[in-house]
C-alpha cells in the first residue's frame, strides 16, 4: 500500500509529490499529460499584483517556502530552474509613477516596491518615464523542471501514464483502491482537468486561456523582466518569452489568431525594435472565480483531497499550498479559510 496516489503532474502535483517524499511518504502519480498550462507557464513569481497594486496573499511566507523548495529540487535533479531576476514595471506617464509611489507607502507593499526609479535605457525599448522595480522576484523554468521531474518519476517507477478513471475508485475502511493500487489517500491536482472529476467538479473552476510567444529580437538588450500589459522575459541567445493573454471563453489549448493579434499589438506598444515569432503556445490556467486556490478534503469521502486553482501563480503558490494540504491530512492542521474548499460546501 502506498501513502498517496496523486492525479496530475503539473506544478501542483509535483509540489505535493515532493512534499510527501520529503516527509518519507510513498507516492505514485497518474497523469495523461493532457493539461499543458504548467509546461507553457511564464513561471514568474512576483509578490505584487501590479494591475491593482495589491499584495499577493501571504506573499512573504510563500517566497520563503519557494526558496527552500526549489533549492532542494535543484539539488535533487541536478538542474538550475530558479532564477532571481528583477521585474521592472515600465511607466507610460507621470501619473503611473505617482501611483507607484503611493502604493509603496502601503506597509504591506513597502518590502516589495523600490522607491528608486530605474532610469536604465534598455536598447529596443523606449522608456521616457523610467521603471519601478519590484523586489524579491524571479522566475522558474517550468518546462525544464517538469521534464526533469517526469524523468525522475519514470526512473523510479513512480509515474503511471494513463487517463485517470474516476469511476474505478473503491472505498474501504483503511484505504482506497484504484486498479489494484491501494493507497491511504488520493490527491487530485489535475488543473483544468478537474471538470471530469465527478467528486470535485462542483467547485467553480473557470479556467482562463493564456497564450505566449517565444520571440527572437537581436536588438533587444535585457537582463531584467519587463512587466506592463505583457511580460518580456529574457531567455538568452536573443530569445524572449512574452505573454500573456487572458481569454475566459475559449477553453482549448490551441494557439489562436485572436491571441496572436492581441499579443502582437501589446508587444508593439513596448518594443521599438524588430522581432521574429519563434513559437506560439497556449494553455488553460486553472482559475477560480474568487481568485483563491481550491485546497482541502472532500466532505463525504475523507480520503479524497484536492490541490487546484493555482491560476497564474503556480510556481509561487504550489510549494506552500502543498505543505498546507499535507499538514491538514497528516496532522489535522486547519487550512486557511480563504483557500479551504469548505467555503463551497453549500454549493455541493
Amino acid at each position: 500500500m502506498i501513502d498517496y496516489l496523486i492525479v496530475g503532474s503539473g506544478l501542483a502535483g509535483i509540489s505535493f509529490a515532493e512534499t510527501a517524499l520529503q516527509n518519507q511518504k510513498t507516492i505514485l502519480i497518474v497523469d495523461n499529460q493532457s493539461q499543458s498550462s504548467s509546461l507553457i507557464a511564464g513561471g514568474l513569481y512576483n509578490p505584487v499584483i501590479l494591475k491593482r497594486f495589491s499584495e499577493v496573499w501571504q506573499a512573504q511566507q510563500q517566497l520563503q517556502v519557494l526558496d527552500n523548495f526549489y533549492q532542494k529540487l535543484e539539488s535533487k535533479l541536478q538542474i538550475k530552474v530558479d532564477y532571481k531576476i528583477s521585474i521592472l514595471r515600465k511607466f507610460f506617464s507621470v501619473e503611473e509613477q505617482n501611483n507607484w509611489f503611493a502604493a509603496s507607502d502601503n506597509k504591506m507593499l513597502a518590502p516589495f516596491l523600490s522607491l528608486d526609479l530605474v532610469k536604465t535605457k534598455y536598447q529596443g525599448i523606449n522608456s521616457p518615464y523610467d521603471y519601478g522595480e519590484v523586489l524579491q522576484t524571479g522566475y522558474v523554468d517550468t518546462k525544464l523542471l517538469l521534464d526533469a521531474y517526469k524523468k525522475y518519476l519514470q526512473e523510479n517507477n513512480l509515474l503511471l501514464q494513463e487517463t485517470f478513471d474516476y469511476q474505478s475508485i473503491q472505498f474501504f475502511d483503511d484505504c482506497v483502491e484504484y486498479h489494484n493500487i491501494k493507497a491511504k489517500q488520493i490527491v487530485f491536482a489535475e488543473g483544468f482537468g478537474l471538470h471530469a472529476n465527478s467528486y470535485f467538479n462542483y467547485l467553480p473552476l473557470d479556467g482562463t486561456k493564456g497564450e505566449l510567444f517565444i520571440i527572437k529580437a537581436p536588438e533587444l538588450n535585457l537582463d531584467v523582466i519587463i512587466n506592463t500589459s505583457v511580460f518580456i522575459l529574457p531567455l538568452g541567445n536573443d530569445l524572449f518569452k512574452v505573454g500573456a493573454t487572458y481569454n475566459w471563453q475559449d477553453k482549448t489549448s490551441n494557439p489562436s489568431e485572436e491571441g496572436k493579434t492581441e499579443l502582437l499589438a501589446r508587444i508593439n506598444e513596448i518594443l521599438d525594435c524588430e522581432f521574429e515569432i519563434i513559437d506560439h503556445f497556449a494553455g488553460v490556467r486553472p482559475t477560480v472565480r474568487d481568485r483563491k486556490p481550491l485546497v482541502g478534503s472532500h466532505s463525504k469521502f475523507s480520503r479524497l483531497h484536492i490541490l487546484n486553482g493555482l491560476g497564474t501563480r503556480g510556481v509561487m503558490l504550489g510549494p506552500s499550498l502543498a505543505i498546507a494540504l499535507f499538514d491538514s491530512i497528516e496532522y489535522q492542521k486547519p487550512l486557511d479559510t480563504a483557500i479551504d474548499i469548505k467555503r463551497y460546501d453549500k454549493k455541493m
